[in-house]
């Protein structure tokens, strides 16, 4: 079996052959990473071990805190911010745990868009076709994981910042209950909303990183039968404009989970997506809650570029008055309790994560395109941080270009999801 040394030594050398064209990663620990995978492998050789993550190849999204440097947040303004003073939560986690933390990845700016590309860094290429786009804010994460130059990559969902890239790049992603991780020294976008989460090959691995960044206790993943299995499909408004290739593949995904026994019948939630609609139609919760992070500069004026995708929603959020943002968050409340009572019938949402594939990054200078892929691409994934879900995506096999789908389950039960995911992956793949 490999050594973790000789795993991160392929990966550094591939990374170093493409150094002036690097666009996955905007910054790479390779001493420090050297050290830590030198340690994992001598406690192997010694029969001692970390956990599941001991040894595993991991990069982090650039907006979480490494001690003695700035955090950037895929922006030139936070370049010349005052150092981290120690690592976020997270990172120290999984430091303790053994995992090998190769570098930082690129990130669209300040968390905001779903299309993945920054005009600061570059955009990164989708890990299936380097001409498309990687799917946001986790671009870097999604693409890592999918060329294979991490192991486990961690991401952050806003509105569905782990799975698009997820569903675009054929990998991984899960989505944590909001607060089930700490968020304590990731840059913010939404108190509300954010959620830290792992974006992975395998279940399995998105499962055990999961569980060392929420502070569980480690234990092996066991899937649950799919026999009995009751799965609600939310056909309406999250079915519509559906590529023919995506759906295709997500009938066939259907169809195999019905002949394993799942039970699998519609349940229609478009009253409640109308609801959460007209309750955000004057400004997005991440908006306003972006808009007060970002209040001084917004009010003074950008000394840097800035992309105007981020920029101008954040402005409009900035000029409403306070009771809008009150009442959303009210109305969010109670849509939120209505949810879980109507998922209460079911053990997991089914439906494709991303309703396209990824189109091409050049295509994206149209702006009416850009706008309508945006909207395409955030539009199931948002239910689920909406109305305080948990969810996750799993590539749907035999595509041509990848494309997810997607598991939604209530509020707390993550670590269920988890074990269901892994049942349908391993349908999926056999």
């Amino acid at each position: 079996m490999q050594s973790a040394r000789d795993h991160l030594e392929t990966i550094l050398a591939r990374l170093a052959a493409r150094a002036g064209e690097e666009h996955v990663f905007t910054k790479l620990y390779a001493e420090a990473a050297r050290a830590a995978a030198d340690a994992s492998d001598a406690r192997k050789r010694a029969g001692v071990t970390l956990g599941p993550l001991d040894g595993s190849i991991v990069s982090i999204k650039d907006l979480f805190d490494v001690a003695g440097e700035p955090t950037t947040a895929g922006s030139l303004m936070l370049r010349t911010a005052a150092p981290a003073l120690r690592d976020a939560a997270i990172v120290g986690r999984l430091r303790q745990a053994g995992a090998v933390i190769v570098g930082k990845t690129n990130m669209t700016e300040f968390a905001f868009t779903a299309i993945g590309d920054n005009q600061h860094y570059g955009t990164p290429g989708n890990a299936a076709d380097p001409g498309r786009i990687p799917g946001g804010s986790s671009s870097g994460a999604g693409v890592s994981v999918g060329e294979g130059t991490s192991e486990i990559s961690i991401g952050s969902d806003t509105g569905g910042s782990i799975r698009i890239p997820a569903s675009l790049n054929g990998v991984v992603g899960f989505k944590p209950t909001a607060r089930r991780v700490p968020l304590t020294g990731a840059f913010p976008l939404s108190g509300t909303l954010d959620s830290i989460g792992p974006l992975a090959r395998t279940v399995a691995r998105c499962a055990a990183a999961d569980a060392v960044m929420a502070g569980d206790e480690a234990t092996a993943l066991t899937s649950i039968s799919l026999a009995g299995l009751r799965i609600g499909i939310p056909r309406g408004v999250l079915f519509e404009e559906t590529q023919g290739e995506v759906e295709t593949a997500f009938d066939r995904c259907l169809r195999k989970v019905e002949l394993a026994g799942a039970g699998v019948a519609d349940l229609l939630i478009d009253d409640l997506l109308g609801s959460m609609r007209a309750a955000t139609k004057r400004g997005s919760i991440a908006a306003m809650e972006g808009a007060e992070i970002h209040a001084d500069w917004l009010a003074t004026g950008a000394s840097v570029p800035v992309d105007p995708h981020v920029s101008g929603p954040l402005s409009r959020a900035a000029m409403l008055p306070t009771p809008v943002y009150i009442r959303t968050m009210r109305r969010r409340a109670a849509l939120a309790i209505a949810m879980d009572e109507r998922l209460a019938s079911v053990d997991v949402l089914a439906l494709p994560t991303t309703p396209v594939t990824a189109p091409t990054i050049v295509s994206m200078a149209d702006a009416e395109l850009r706008g309508r892929t945006e909207g395409l691409l955030l539009r199931n994934t948002q239910v689920a941080n909406q109305f305080d879900l948990c969810a996750i995506s799993l590539p749907m096999p035999g595509m041509v270009r990848p494309a997810g789908l997607m598991l939604v389950a209530r509020n707390g039960h993550d670590r269920r999801l988890l074990r269901i995911a892994a049942g349908i992956e391993s349908l999926l793949g056999s």
